[in-house]
């Protein structure tokens, strides 16, 4: 069966479920580890952005969204407000290897951008390494415009972390409060 066959099998949902949010800390720590040999503290950075989100996220500006095919959990993605009026941060896209092609990454972006228009933000970043070629060229397809790009060492490596930046377009009020 091809990926476009399946395309259909593809459902994005709200991360709402019992065990959504420990599967998104499980599947990166586990997934970062095979591909890249990141260690735990990349794990426990995607915990701290689990556990702000589950212990104080505004419906209303935040989200976090789980793609399933055939009904098993095989991407994620969040949108929480940023550090300034009407910007909000993409953070932890993530697509088990298993569900590439399938058009996973596009739609968990999409749903999050769809989002973040409709919350009235006129600006979404996000932060990534170089390394994440795949979700770069996500971002790109989307308009996301390299805003910075510095060397680091996180996570077992020597890596260059990425600042992107997509202009959405002036606030509304659902941005602003």
């Amino acid at each position: 069966m091809s990926p476009q066959d399946r395309r259909s099998r593809v459902a994005i949902r709200a991360a709402d479920r019992p065990g959504d949010l420990g599967w998104v800390v499980m599947a990166h720590g586990e997934l970062y580890d095979r591909q890249f040999g990141w260690d735990t503290g990349f794990e426990a950075l995607v915990a701290r952005i689990v556990a702000d989100y589950a212990g104080a996220h505004d419906p209303v500006r935040e989200a976090a969204r789980i793609a399933e095919v055939d009904g098993v959990r095989a991407g994620c993605v969040f949108l929480v407000a940023g550090d300034e009026p009407g910007v909000a941060k993409l953070r932890i896209l993530l697509v088990d290897p298993a569900a590439r092609g399938l058009g996973v990454g596009t739609r968990l972006v999409q749903t999050c951008l769809d989002f973040a228009r409709d919350a009235g933000y006129r600006q979404v970043t996000l932060w990534t390494n170089d390394v994440l070629t795949s979700a770069r060229r996500i971002y790109q397809a989307f308009g996301f415009t390299l805003a910075d790009e510095r060397p680091h060492r996180s996570f077992g490596h020597d890596l260059v972390g990425q600042t992107w930046v997509l202009d959405l377009g002036p606030a509304g009020t659902g941005a602003e409060r």
